[in-house]
């Protein structure tokens, strides 16, 4: 059967049904992290508090659990998109670390802005607050000294910066907007979901939701952006998206609630490798650990995972219950354990990650004043 024809198989969950199922599924009662020293490990969580947007600290134990060891106000606000359960931003990766200049990127969607900070182990200083260049920040990423911010409101739209001595300075001739229909409802399901850069940091993946139902490629050259390769996706409602340790373009898909891969040429252009479906509800984020996928289902408050071939193909490796409201996700930098969000109560759940991508359960935080939140990086 042919990608297309999978597409329309799978297809029949519709997008409101993925929303009503934002609050189901069962609670996993998680072991409690030890209250051992840290192994070196930090995991930073926003929580993204429409009342003054903080970033948390935790060190990671050495049973595998996270403690919490401080709170950082990012100077801007949180946001809520109407309509929005578990994940007010409605999106993947409004929380950035830069390894190459040890900082931090948080977005404050409330005050249309994005935080700047060092990073110094488990410790974050504050160095700058700057406008995001449109309404509503959801999603930032970095490459070099590039930083880009994807706006979600007045239609949607990407901005870029240029990192100089641990400081942002806006670009510009690195503004597009996205023209999305800003009246269109419901909101949380109809702006865009992600900006990410492509490996090799020369191309930015931009996924419109429901907005748009399409990817957005954009070549980024010095002081400019080339007009985007379009493709369309008429029904899949793209949102979150990583790419695996062989380049591929992993993209969760809420209307049929599926995973699905990609190869990105060059020029920009996709082509679409493998679908699988998660019989899942409301699968929105995923994120890779070499050549494993972890997929978000927020309305089952389960993890899928799969194996991704050399071509792209998916081999589904099974399915991992998490608190209430799955959500963002992220792999800590030596690859062992998983960290993922469940929005609903604002909790933050551990696995340890076995050899063979299977996951269990080391702990469970609950962030202050994280109910709703999205945003998780580990280090």
């Amino acid at each position: 059967m042919s990608i297309l024809n999978r597409r329309l198989a799978v297809a029949a969950t519709s997008v409101a049904a993925a929303a009503t199922g934002l609050v189901a599924g069962p609670a996993q009662a998680a072991p409690a992290s030890s209250p051992s020293s840290s192994s070196g490990h930090v995991v930073f969580v926003q929580n993204d508090d429409p009342a003054g947007n903080t970033v948390v600290a935790y060190d990671r134990t050495a049973s595998g659990g996270l403690r919490q060891v401080g709170s950082y106000p990012t100077g801007g606000l949180g946001g809520v998109l109407a309509g929005s359960v578990v994940d007010h931003l409605a999106s993947e990766g409004s929380l950035t670390y830069d390894k190459a200049s040890g900082l931090l990127f948080a977005v404050n969607a409330g005050s249309n802005t994005v935080t700047v900070f060092a990073v110094r182990g488990d410790r974050l200083t504050r160095v700058q607050v700057i406008g995001s260049g449109g309404s509503f920040p959801v999603s930032v990423t970095a490459h070099g000294d590039r930083v880009f911010v994807l706006n979600a409101r007045g239609g949607g739209s990407v901005q870029g910066f240029r990192l100089a001595g641990g400081r942002l300075a806006r670009v510009s001739g690195w503004h597009r907007g996205l023209g999305l229909d800003p009246a269109q409802t419901p909101e949380f399901t109809s702006t865009p979901g992600q900006i990410g850069f492509t490996p090799d940091g020369e191309q930015l993946v931009v996924t419109t939701k429901n907005g748009g139902n399409s990817i957005l490629v954009y070549r980024v050259l010095p002081g400019r952006l080339r007009a985007p390769v379009e493709t369309s996706l008429p029904g899949t409602v793209p949102f979150g998206f990583d790419f695996d340790g062989a380049g591929h373009l992993a993209v969760a898909e809420v209307g049929p609630n599926a995973v699905a891969t990609f190869d990105v040429a060059d020029n920009g252009t996709l082509t679409a490798r493998d679908l699988a479906a998660t019989s899942q509800a409301a699968t929105c984020w995923v994120v890779a650990r070499g050549s494993t996928l972890y997929a978000s289902n927020a309305g089952s408050a389960t993890l899928s995972s799969y194996r991704v071939g050399p071509a792209g193909e998916l081999s589904a490796l099974g399915t991992t219950g998490t608190d209430k409201g799955t959500v963002d996700a992220t792999v800590s930098s030596d690859g062992s354990y998983l960290y993922v969000q469940a929005g609903l109560a604002g909790i933050v759940d551990a696995f340890r990650i076995g050899g063979d991508g299977s996951l269990n359960a080391t702990g469970s935080v609950t962030v202050p004043n994280a109910a709703g939140a999205e945003g998780i990086v580990a280090l």
